[in-house]
């Protein structure tokens, strides 16, 4: 009986190790991010014109990107934790005989929902991201043959 908890338990433990990997890719994104971020007030005060202007556009994208990644995380936790609660209820039922298949279905289903959503915020920040290393239309001096 507790094997094949152990094996039951496992897929649930997979997506807990993926969950982390994901935890430490936005992590080392937030990283940069808040990076950049410390940069561009350095450039905000001693800036003026189109030079200001284009530095505080950036910073509502970094303030955009550390709004979303932050975001992000948080579910991600909460996902983790779900998974937590999934192996949880795995092995009470296990060790106590009970029936709490139906259960443990609904809260992994709530796991995986959680990952989904934390996935999506992932892709608008990258998307974000790269809007911002777009180099602009004006400086590709598109209307020169070179």
């Amino acid at each position: 009986m507790i094997a094949q908890t152990i094996q039951l338990a496992l897929t649930p433990v997979f997506v807990l190790v993926a969950i982390g990997n994901i935890l430490n890719v936005l992590s080392s994104r937030l990283g940069r991010v808040v990076d950049r971020a410390r940069q561009l007030q350095g450039l905000h005060v001693s800036t003026q014109g189109r030079e200001h202007d284009v530095v505080v556009q950036e910073i509502r994208l970094v303030d955009q990107r550390i709004t979303i990644i932050t975001r992000a995380i948080r579910v991600l936790v909460l996902s983790a934790l779900t998974i937590g609660v999934t192996v949880t209820i795995l092995f009470l039922e296990g060790l106590g005989g009970f029936d709490w298949h139906l259960a443990a279905a609904l809260v992994f289903l709530g796991a995986v929902v959680l990952l989904l959503y934390a996935l999506v915020l992932f892709l608008k920040e990258t998307q974000i991201a790269a809007e911002a290393l777009r180099i602009p239309r004006d400086m590709l001096e598109l209307d020169r043959d070179l």
